[in-house]
């Protein structure tokens, strides 16, 4: 398949079905899907999560004292939760960057389909301004066409005639 084909789809056109598709100015654009999330799991005012959180050590309800391997336990957890921490900030910001970027080229190709989407007006425009000028055309054609009708009949008659002439000449 070639690449054309891999970005912009192939296979049969839809511009023949304009003209049958009863293209009267109504719309098919269902606002659920126009408002939809574009992915499962989203935060909307509609999904807005589970406002979940993260506990890696359990609530201490009341002051304790601690053994000395609990408090080096805590220590190295600690540690390994902190360098976690870390890496869970960069990861963050890197998804967060990520959706950025997503968003940007989400905006860009809606841009892009609002200028298809405008062209394409135009383009059926002029199709549609063709199409009365060819049937403005039609009667013109339709004299053509009796003008011809009627050279042919006129050219029948002439020939019939001169038939008539020579076979009565010939007798």
């Amino acid at each position: 398949m070639s690449l054309q084909l891999r970005l912009f789809g192939g296979g049969k056109s839809d511009a023949g079905n304009l003209a049958t598709s009863g293209n009267d100015g109504g719309h098919a654009i269902d606002k659920s899907r126009v408002l939809a999330a574009t992915a499962a799991g989203v935060i909307t005012p509609l999904t807005p999560g589970n406002f979940g959180s993260i506990r890696t050590a359990p609530i201490v309800p009341a002051p304790r004292y601690f053994e000395r391997d609990e408090a080096d336990q805590l220590k190295e957890l600690a540690k390994e939760k902190t360098d976690g921490a870390r890496q869970a900030k960069r990861a963050y910001q890197s998804l967060s960057k990520i959706e950025e970027a997503d968003a940007k080229v989400h905006k860009e190709h809606r841009k892009y389909e609002g200028v298809v989407a405008e062209n394409e007006l135009k383009k059926v425009r002029s199709n549609a301004g063709l199409a009365k000028k060819l049937h403005g055309m039609r009667p013109g054609y339709a004299r053509l066409g009796l003008g011809i009708d009627k050279a042919e009949n006129d050219a029948r008659v002439r020939i019939d005639a001169i038939k008539v002439k020579l076979t009565a000449g010939m007798n």
